[in-house]
């Protein structure tokens, strides 16, 4: 996992200037009809002036585009800002700190920030993907959206291999788990959102249309940029920052499902939370991932304007992951409720004494950690 920060970084650290070195056209290029997408969309810019078709100008300016997208993006801020930003409050302060709940922690913190990002989208899809702020705020929203969006993926592949070392390798996991390797896992969780958010905070995002008469935000990519960088970029997004920590999880939840499921129908709940950590990823995560590469991959046979709107979608539902996350690590856990109830009625942190983190094996990750850290031990008796 920690391999993944160095080439990532310099592989788009590579596009970044690779595009800010070909993509600043000379007037005669400008006026002779450089070449622009509006995401998958193309359309003509002569002499300054840029339009889209009949065709596509009745996609960004659809109910699905102006009103859908926009409201499912409000939910999950809704939903999930107030959730995360809860548990990050008790993970941080009202919780035992293990090496576990620092991995936890970093999860909720990048959701959080996700979320954050919401309400620039909000306003943007509410007005007819006009953006006003100016650019240097365009480009932060896009960045913290999209390099926050895969830290959470990250995360949960951290989160999985954390529980997966320690119900499969209990010998091992001692080492493994160590307080030195959870600041390891923290500084390449960072580190690679560090790297996804360079580039769009080094690359133009904002781009004036005539017909609508609107600004766009991380929608209209001259097409030079959009083969030269932005495709290399989510492509390398999509194999390091989605495709290899999916695999990880799998793998992971597949281990720890066996591994439950050997042991009787003592585990049934945590096989279920397991089941449907997986479920909502698959749902909500997945999609976006594989409708975001087509969309960049498109090359003007129509393909790229009919998956604009389903990936638009998907985008927003892949937000209710980062809703989802709290619910199915922290909520689910009584002890966890019991700390939530106690810190929004301003009761004292501290945990009842039968409650205790070190008396109830508890650490921040819920049942599952509880399931795991039993499992463990009782495996490690019945070899002594």
């Amino acid at each position: 996992m920690k391999r993944w920060g160095a080439p990532l970084l310099v592989w788009l650290l590579w596009s970044v200037f690779a595009a800010s070195s070909s993509s600043s056209p000379g007037p005669a290029e400008e006026c002779s009809g450089m070449s622009m997408r509006l995401r998958a969309f193309r359309l003509k810019v002569s002499c300054n002036a840029s339009a889209l078709n009949d065709k596509q100008l009745k996609e960004i300016q659809a109910p699905t585009t102006t009103l859908y997208l926009p409201g499912l993006y409000l939910l999950a801020l809704a939903l999930g800002l107030p959730a995360n930003l809860l548990a990050l409050w008790i993970l941080a302060f009202r919780t035992k700190r293990l090496p576990s709940t620092v991995l936890l922690i970093n999860l909720t913190a990048v959701d959080s920030l996700l979320l954050l990002a919401l309400p620039f989208r909000i306003a943007y899809h509410f007005r007819g993907s006009h953006w006003d702020l100016g650019e240097a705020l365009c480009r932060t929203v896009t960045a913290v959206f999209y390099g926050n969006m895969y830290g959470s993926v990250l995360c949960l592949a951290l989160v999985a291999l954390d529980r997966y070392v320690a119900l499969a390798h209990p010998f091992g996991a001692k080492t493994l788990r160590g307080r030195r390797t959870s600041l390891q896992m923290t500084a390449a969780v960072w580190g690679a959102v560090a790297a996804a958010m360079l580039p769009l905070l080094l690359s133009q995002q904002t781009y004036a249309l005539d017909r609508p008469r609107i600004t766009t935000c991380h929608d209209a990519l001259p097409q030079r940029e959009q083969e030269t960088f932005f495709l290399p970029y989510f492509a390398t997004l999509f194999t390091l920052g989605f495709l290899l920590p999916f695999v990880v999880i799998v793998f992971c939840h597949c281990g720890v499902l066996r591994a439950l499921l050997a042991e009787g129908e003592r585990y049934a709940h945590a096989v279920r939370v397991t089941l449907l950590v997986l479920l909502v990823f698959v749902v909500c995560v997945l999609p976006s991932n594989i409708l975001l590469l087509l969309t960049y991959a498109a090359d003007g046979d129509g393909l790229g304007e009919d998956v604009y709107v389903p990936y638009m979608l998907s985008l927003a539902l892949s937000t209710f992951s980062s809703c989802a996350d709290p619910f199915i690590f922290y909520y689910v856990s009584a002890d966890f409720r019991e700390k939530a109830k106690g810190a929004l009625c301003c009761r004292g942190g501290a945990p009842p004494p039968d409650r205790a983190p070190n008396k109830a094996s508890y650490s921040s990750s819920g049942p599952r950690t509880k399931v795991t850290l039993l499992s463990v031990s009782t495996r490690n008796s019945a070899r002594t």
